[in-house]
């Protein structure tokens, strides 16, 4: 074993070690309640909160496949700049509200809204269950790209499946001992790690080829078409644009970090942090395009960014960046394995198998699902392969379905049970038959489409069947008109129980 895959070795045990520490820590702080575990009794402080939004939403998706997308398609994902403003917005427009009837009703996961706001209990379980099944290829993602860096850095020592697995069971230990204030506490030191990689790997590797001005001047010379948007590739771009941030809001670990903010005040300033945070895709595209110059048939374009980092930068900056990049991706693998396992605890088992479980057994209930849905991920990534960009749309397609009810539940009196149940059916049909077989997908929806037209199916019918079928019962809507008088308000306690 060499000096450098010695050294490699080294800074990802660090990189992997931190977790540990803070997931002991965390330990200490917490109860055995399941609002503790899951949501950290919904007293989430704002630093907390703002850096593990960010991390969960930075993942390997953005952290390889950016650096992966820049070095086959050129331009196409600068889309990415405006989708993180989107993301932002979205979080404060939504979020804000989610968390506001989170307080009020108590909620503990996605689950709980759906049955709240329509008052159906099938409708909620079905959300439920597309929301644990498209999470879990993104999951996958996660473990796919932390095993790349992983055998990259180590220089073979530590193979793929080796690399998954360390992964699997270091994200195991700490969430299984701290819950979702572990998940925070390390998110902080990732989300640094994270932005501070990407900028500084693309100015390093940007100066080997003689810096930006240079590097597209080579770049028009050699493969001019890289500087330009393809033929058809509108639609993939609108595509990203919509759906990326949609489904990532979506996911169920979005829904727990809305629920277990502290104060409203965050959500407020979402749009401009995340979208200051948007500045670190520069190294993206810096990496990604001197990419094609200085190793131009890489054959796995989603290593990259180690692969070039590795070659032409200090051992030592380059393995420090790399392991950032396996905490983009354990960042979001944790809080979404967490999420599933909170959702499996509350919404299936304490439901449909033991009910009035005591709440220090349903805190074990999370910590084996947490185990299990890990190890599905784990196969996946193992015998599933494809581009992290390709498995991260489909996977944010199916959760972007999901803003359909949601905003339907929060803002149109006429969403019905019926319409949000045949406009997800529809949708969901839709990206998995066109998924399977994109040549079925008509016209300019065959080319990176699909999900973008499942979504506008799901809307179509979802309006149309709401407008023909029974609305929700007049006195949830009373109650719902309520809390947004009192949201108008910012009355965010409630009368009742202050009264009490």
């Amino acid at each position: 074993m060499s000096t450098d895959e010695i050294l490699g070795i080294a800074v990802i045990c660090f990189f992997l070690l931190i977790p540990l520490v803070l997931g002991t820590i965390a330990s200490r702080f917490s109860k055995s309640t399941t609002a503790d575990y899951f949501v950290q009794g919904r007293a989430m402080g704002s630093v907390a909160v703002f850096f593990t939004v960010t991390a969960t939403w930075w993942s390997a998706f953005a952290f390889l496949g950016s650096n992966a997308s820049f070095y086959l398609d050129g331009p196409l994902f600068w889309t990415a700049l405006v989708w993180n403003i989107f993301f932002g917005v979205m979080y404060y427009w939504i979020g804000k509200r989610v968390w506001f009837h989170g307080k009020r009703g108590d909620y503990l996961t996605a689950r709980d809204f759906f049955a709240d706001l329509f008052g159906s209990s099938k409708l909620a379980t079905f959300i439920a269950i597309v929301l644990l099944v498209f999470t879990v290829p993104h999951l996958q993602i996660q473990l796919t790209g932390g095993a790349y860096l992983m055998e990259v850095a180590s220089g073979g020592t530590v193979p793929f499946w080796l690399g998954g697995l360390l992964f699997y069971v270091v994200i195991i230990i700490y969430v299984w001992a701290g819950g979702v204030r572990a998940i925070a506490w390390t998110d902080i030191f990732y989300g640094v790690a994270i932005f501070l990689g990407l900028i500084f790997s693309g100015v390093f590797v940007v100066g080997h080829v003689g810096g930006m001005g240079t590097m597209f001047d080579e770049i028009q010379q050699v493969n001019p078409d890289h500087l330009l948007l393809g033929d058809g590739v509108w639609m993939t771009w609108i595509t990203m644009f919509l759906i990326t941030p949609l489904g990532a809001l979506m996911g169920p670990q979005m829904w727990t970090r809305m629920y277990a903010t502290k104060s409203p005040r965050l959500f407020d300033m979402m749009p401009f942090l995340v979208g200051l945070m948007a500045i670190a895709y520069l190294g993206s595209m810096l990496v990604g395009n001197a990419g094609t110059l200085l190793m131009p048939d890489i054959e796995n374009p989603d290593q990259v960014l180690p692969l070039v980092l590795l070659e032409y930068a200090p051992m030592l900056l380059a393995l420090v960046v790399v392991a950032a990049g396996a905490g983009a991706a354990m960042s979001t693998a944790n809080s979404q394995v967490h999420a599933m396992g909170a959702s499996y605890t509350i919404d299936f088992h304490d439901r449909y198998f033991q009910k009035d479980l005591p709440e220090r057994k349903k805190v074990w209930v999370g910590r084996w699902a947490i185990l299990v849905f890990s190890a599905l991920a784990y196969i996946a990534a193992l015998y599933i392969p494809g581009l992290l960009v390709t498995i991260g749309l489909v996977a944010f397609g199916g959760l972007a379905q999901i803003i359909v009810p949601t905003v339907g539940a929060l803002f149109w009196k006429r969403a019905s049970v019926a319409g949000s149940t045949a406009g997800l059916i529809v949708g969901l049909a839709t990206l998995v038959v066109f998924t399977a077989i994109p040549q079925w997908a008509p016209g300019p929806f065959a080319e990176g489409g699909v999900e973008l037209l499942a979504l506008l199916l799901n809307i179509i019918v979802f309006v149309a069947v709401s407008l023909f079928t029974k609305p929700r019962d007049s006195r949830l809507l009373l109650k719902i008109r309520r809390r947004h008088h009192d949201f108008a308000r910012e009355r965010w306690d409630d009368p009742d129980e202050v009264e009490a």
